[in-house]
């Protein structure tokens, strides 16, 4: 990974050691914060690097960190990590910035391939060609995938999104299934990113 450097955030010193542990036995240089206000001390700094913060710590919550790194104008992946998530908390992460969100407890090559992922969104930033081709993608998805995607983005579950439609929870499960396909979309982190990418919101 080069000079790729991988940044902790998190109040628990055990959790903090554990995932340098883990990261730094495969092949990652890592960095540790003890909280979100000392991580923001430097990350104007940072150029080649991702972020991963828990979501609940006691002087700033991960959310509000995500939010404060947009107004930087360094741009840095960033990945949740938490053990109270569920979809809207999700979305409200994917809203506020982050690459993907990653629920406790997780496995090993869960978080890294995340890692391995943020590196490559910071390699298509720089190219210049993710939101283009986020765009097309979106284009080609039918109208009612667009109004279950709606859905899917305003955090709602399937049933819900199959009574608002009118339509039975296993039509939902096949358009979700056809909108992750279209849009590449290997998790649902990633595909409310990509919707949040391409301007598209619930309605």
């Amino acid at each position: 990974m080069g000079d790729y450097t991988v940044h902790i955030v998190d109040d628990e010193e055990p959790v903090r050691k554990s995932l340098a542990f883990l990261l730094t036995v495969s092949g990652f240089t890592v960095r540790l914060h003890e909280s979100a206000t000392a991580f923001l001390a430097t990350a104007e700094s940072i150029r080649n690097g991702c972020l991963i913060t828990d979501l609940r710590m006691p002087d700033m919550s991960g959310v509000e960190l995500l939010q404060r790194l947009r107004h930087l104008p360094t741009r840095i992946p960033a990945i949740v990590i938490t053990g109270h998530g569920d979809v809207p908390m999700a979305v409200e992460a994917m809203k506020a910035g982050a690459l993907d969100f990653i629920e406790k407890p997780f496995e090993d090559e869960t978080l890294i391939q995340a890692i391995k992922r943020a590196a490559d969104e910071i390699a298509r930033t720089a190219q210049g060609k993710d939101i283009a081709s986020i765009t097309a993608r979106f284009a080609s998805l039918s109208e009612r995938e667009r109004e279950v995607l709606s859905g899917v983005v305003a955090g709602l579950a399937n049933k819900t999104i199959a009574f608002d439609l009118d339509i039975s929870p296993r039509t939902v499960e096949v358009h979700r299934a056809n909108v992750m396909a279209k849009m590449d979309a290997r998790s649902l982190p990633e595909l409310v990113r990509m919707a949040m990418a391409a301007g598209f919101g619930p309605k």
